[in-house]
């Protein structure tokens, strides 16, 4: 969702005359976009105010603005004054911070009063697509459901869906002029509804446009995962077969502090409903260890949830406490060595699942769309989101690519173009 505001940004800047810099030293305007999902993220951006102040120093003519996921301490506490909490530095901290949503305002406070956009909702803003391959389409913005360690509903507010219209007019522009990838984006792309359109018609809609293009999305709850969905997934062609679904822990005690609606016996029949539909479905996880007062037996039911369900790909946090939310007024109790182990466990796990899925990719000819070239190797995605490096020309990126798979690694692929 990031990619995608960082996007619509870049579009409204260079609407007002601005350009990408060739590096940060010559910019004389710096923008940071932040994910607030975890304190680390925010933490790393008071690294970079010394760094930025240093540049200031040098170009009187710098500005630097703040925006994207914030809380209204966080906001308060980047502003351009001196903090009391903090030493030195006088006036240290962005000339700008704002919301994300209020990116229509940035030219006012640059003072560049010719910008010409015509829309009143930020999503509505043309994006500066990154490729003219992929592109990020968010469906809808914030979050009602308030996970205890999550700040999302705070940062960006209650659901919000676009209308079904605009998300399709997008999607059609995008696939006239060749886009071959389309990611759906929300926090919660489930609970999609705009004027009882809901995300399985939605889906659907998409897939009937004209066109040789693959369509994913992400993110989704197991709460509102249904099974209109998993068959519209199954039977549309255009979408493809890789799913994250978010299981956070293995225990039902600890969703429940979580406040993740659903036992984990549910999660593990969606999961089997799902393959029996989507077979060759490649499945990822979000899992946190470490939450407060998660006990050993507790996080042992999440190394058996892995076992069992043997997921291709899963990204594994250690939990750490955010300001604002429900889970910072618990005792964060497990010590950081301890996380540390936890989360080399599961990743162990992971680590020998995710080979032996790759594993039955050997052999087989598959469809690739490269994105990049790195170390003389094209690297790209297979439908089902497997990471693959092979041979190739430059000119061969941003168009599918028939792969022969020759080996497997546990995070990836390696293969040869099919003769």
């Amino acid at each position: 969702m990031n990619r995608s505001d960082s996007e619509r940004i870049a579009a409204v800047l260079e609407n007002i005359g601005y350009s990408p810099a060739s590096n940060i030293n010559e910019a004389d305007l710096i923008l940071v976009n932040a994910c607030s999902v975890r304190q680390s993220a925010i933490d790393r951006i008071w690294g970079l105010i010394p760094k930025f102040d240093k540049l200031k120093a040098e170009n009187k003519n710098l500005k630097t603005v703040l925006t994207g996921c914030l809380l209204k301490k966080d906001k308060r506490k980047f502003a351009k004054k001196p903090a009391p909490h903090r030493a030195g530095g006088s006036g240290a901290g962005f000339d700008l911070v704002f919301d994300i949503k209020n990116i229509l305002k940035l030219p006012e406070f640059l003072k560049k009063n010719e910008v010409s956009i015509p829309c009143n909702n930020y999503l509505e803003v043309k994006p500066k697509y990154s490729t003219n391959f992929t592109a990020y389409v968010p469906i809808m913005t914030g979050c009602n459901n308030f996970c205890a360690f999550c700040v999302v509903p705070y940062t960006r507010g209650r659901e919000i869906s676009r209308s079904a219209e605009k998300i399709l007019e997008e999607a059609e522009g995008l696939i006239k002029k060749g886009c071959k990838e389309i990611w759906l984006l929300g926090q919660n792309v489930n609970s999609y509804n705009s004027n009882g359109v809901k995300f399985p018609e939605l889906l659907k809609k998409i897939n009937n446009i004209p066109g040789d293009f693959w369509i994913r999305f992400t993110s989704s709850h197991p709460k509102d995962f249904s099974d209109e969905l998993i068959e519209v997934m199954a039977q549309s062609e255009k979408v493809t077969e890789y799913l994250n679904l978010p299981v956070q822990s293995g225990d039902n005690e600890v969703l429940k502090k979580m406040n993740r609606p659903y036992a984990i016996d549910y999660y593990k029949d969606l999961v089997k409903k799902i393959r029996k539909k989507i077979p060759d479905i490649t499945l990822s996880t979000d899992v946190m260890v470490g939450f407060p007062g998660e006990t050993e037996k507790q996080f042992q039911n999440s190394v058996n949830l892995f076992k069992e369900i043997k997921f291709d790909m899963a990204y594994i946090s250690q939990y750490s406490p955010r300001p604002e939310t429900a889970a910072s007024r618990l005792e964060d109790n497990i010590s950081h060595r301890e996380k540390e182990k936890r989360w080399k466990i599961l990743a162990d796990i992971l680590k020998e699942t995710a080979l032996e899925k790759n594993k039955r990719y050997i052999g087989r000819t598959v469809e690739v769309l490269p994105a990049e070239r790195k170390n003389g190797f094209l690297i790209g995605k297979t439908r089902a989101y497997k990471t693959v490096r092979f041979e190739g020309s430059e000119n061969l990126i941003g168009n599918f690519v028939k792969v022969k798979i020759l080996e497997a690694l546990p995070w990836g692929l390696k293969g040869g173009i099919a003769k």
